[in-house]
């Protein structure tokens, strides 16, 4: 199973194409990845929840996040973003609200000209604890990878029963205070074809993105192996004539 895994609760600082010098936070196992979608391209593979789950423990993360921050304190490695993302969704941990918290409060010490971005999937927006804690920070980028029902369960298979309506629903809720991101990707799997770039699907997303009214878009194409076979990556020019559609709603849009 192909399958990339950051095998630290706090990684980097790396180079990130969206976010420059960004030091990583994962919230979630360092051995295998834990997320409530099952995305066709995710680069930390398919989705194998265990049952066994054990979480780093919120006075862990800190600890350690305030000694790799004091190390990078001055240098030219002082991060212009910490980020979480790492090996799943990480609005899931129980604790998400009160790591923000310990967060902003050691970037502000350390590193005040950071800024605090989350890389989520959309998934836990129902959950007003979360949804609190990334009205908080610089950067709330959310998943939106689909313009239809039936390409969003396609692409992100969620769990749960979690619904595009749903989604957009609760992406409203931050009155336009987020980034939007979304993975264009054609290819087929279990015998379907699958395209987020047709005129009918951007036709659809488009119209969400009017309605979200983001800070920005972000678009990018696949970038590491798939767990689904067969998936083509997009060229940068099909990306760059989907921008200028984003653009056309006078929206700011970046292509990666």
């Amino acid at each position: 199973m192909p399958g990339f895994l950051f095998d630290d609760l706090i990684f980097g600082p790396v180079y990130s194409r969206r976010l420059g010098i960004s030091l990583g936070i994962n919230l979630l196992p360092t051995d295998s990845k834990y997320c409530n979608f099952n995305c066709i391209y995710c680069e930390c593979g398919w989705t194998e929840n265990g049952t066994k789950l054990v979480l780093p423990k919120r006075e862990t993360l800190k600890k350690q996040l305030e000694e790799k921050l004091r190390e990078l304190h001055g240098t030219e490695n002082q991060p212009q973003s910490i980020t979480f993302a790492g090996n799943g969704e990480p609005t899931t941990h129980p604790d998400f609200a009160g790591i923000i918290d310990d967060t902003i409060e050691l970037r502000d010490r350390f590193a005040p000209e950071s800024i605090i971005s989350v890389l989520s999937n959309a998934s836990m927006l129902h959950k007003k604890s979360v949804s609190d804690a990334l009205k908080k920070i610089e950067k709330n980028i959310q998943k939106l990878d689909a313009g239809t029902e039936s390409t969003f369960q396609a692409i992100n298979q969620p769990l749960g029963g979690l619904t595009l309506e749903k989604t957009v629903k609760k992406l409203l809720d931050f009155e336009g205070n987020l980034v939007i991101q979304t993975l264009f990707v054609r290819g087929e799997y279990n015998g379907k074809i699958i395209d987020n770039t047709t005129e009918a699907e951007l036709a659809e997303w488009l119209k969400l993105i009017e309605k979200i009214k983001p800070q920005s878009v972000m678009i990018y194409p696949i970038d590491r192996e798939t767990p689904a076979a067969g998936l083509e990556k997009i060229s940068n020019v099909e990306l760059l004539a989907i921008a200028k559609k984003v653009e056309a709603l006078g929206i700011v849009v970046e292509v990666f």
